[in-house]
């Protein structure tokens, strides 16, 4: 999954104007207690990142 994509999804899931909002303060324990901004400017694989975002925020398994 590339950057875009997960942008992409994140603003179906949540709205382009929340979802960077929610990127950076959300801290997830998948990805080792980083926010999902930090965790992608660490160079976590964006799917990894999505997987932990799809299971907080308990999106319909099609979303996966």
């Amino acid at each position: 999954m590339r950057h875009t994509e997960f942008w992409d999804r994140m603003d179906a899931a949540l709205g382009s104007s929340y979802s960077r909002v929610w990127a950076s303060q959300q801290v997830l324990p998948g990805l080792e207690g980083r926010t999902v901004s930090q965790a992608l400017d660490a160079g976590v694989d964006p799917k990894r990142v999505w997987r932990a975002v799809w299971d907080r925020l308990e999106l319909p398994d099609r979303e996966r």
